[in-house]
């Protein structure tokens, strides 16, 4: 049986003050897995995301593609996992779009065909093949943040990580990012508290509570679960009683 592409096992995180953000955490993510990630504020959902990308340093076992998270083996980790922040604004600070979309590539040490191959086919999947030449500032929030996956999506990761992609979009934006999220054949993992974006993007949710997951299955069962969703400082999804 194959092994999943991120195992994390007994996954622990603590702050300089000594407030424990992650108390044991296991999740299995197959490839090709959307996973949505709920819980209230302060649940560790954004602590998780940055202690699997390597920027924060957990206790317990954190592998990607079988390889494991340690000291030596974080920058080989880091081209394995994408983390989407949730301001775009955090990511984008080339001179134009299309510098920000070759950033990563040229890190990489990719020649100048296959960096421009990266943007022409990360700029199309987010729709903004046409904005290349824009400064990142002149995008709107909506376009900001599909310029933020397009410019993580360059790097070819195998895990998506994302934290709260819809917030401070307009309606329409968000429904656009989540018919993109949607059809878009990559690995995920979403921390939202945007349940019916959850809902819609993954097939499977995993809620998180004082640093521990509490609950993992089927997005329509977890989110139409009135009893677990309470106990949890969460609302049920209405859409999952459809």
């Amino acid at each position: 049986m194959a092994e999943p592409l991120l195992q994390i096992a007994g996954l622990t995180y603590a702050y300089s003050d000594g407030t424990e953000a992650l108390r044991g955490v296991d999740l299995a993510i197959d490839a090709g897995e959307k996973v949505g990630l709920v819980g209230q504020n302060g649940s560790g959902k954004s602590t998780l995301l940055m202690c699997v990308s390597g920027l924060y340093a957990g206790k317990g076992s954190v592998r990607v593609e079988g390889v494991q998270l340690t000291a030596s083996r974080l920058r080989e980790i880091r081209g394995r996992v994408g983390l989407i922040f949730q301001s775009p604004d955090d990511q984008l600070f080339m001179p134009t779009l299309a510098d920000d979309l070759a950033f990563g590539p040229v890190n990489l040490g990719l020649d100048a065909h296959e960096v421009g191959h990266r943007v022409e086919d990360a700029a199309e999947q987010m729709g903004l093949s046409q904005l290349l030449d824009r400064p990142p500032h002149h995008l709107s929030m909506g376009q900001k943040r599909n310029a933020a996956i397009a410019s993580v999506l360059a790097m070819r990761p195998a895990l998506l990580l994302m934290d709260e992609p819809s917030s401070n979009l307009d309606p329409r934006s968000r429904r656009r990012l989540i018919e993109v999220l949607t059809r878009l054949n990559a690995t995920m993992l979403i921390a939202s508290h945007d349940l019916a974006l959850v809902g819609t993007v993954c097939r499977r949710v995993a809620v998180i509570d004082e640093g521990r997951i509490v609950a993992d299955g089927a997005a329509a069962e977890i989110l139409g679960n009135g009893e677990l969703m309470e106990r949890h400082g969460l609302e049920i999804w209405q859409g999952a009683r459809g």
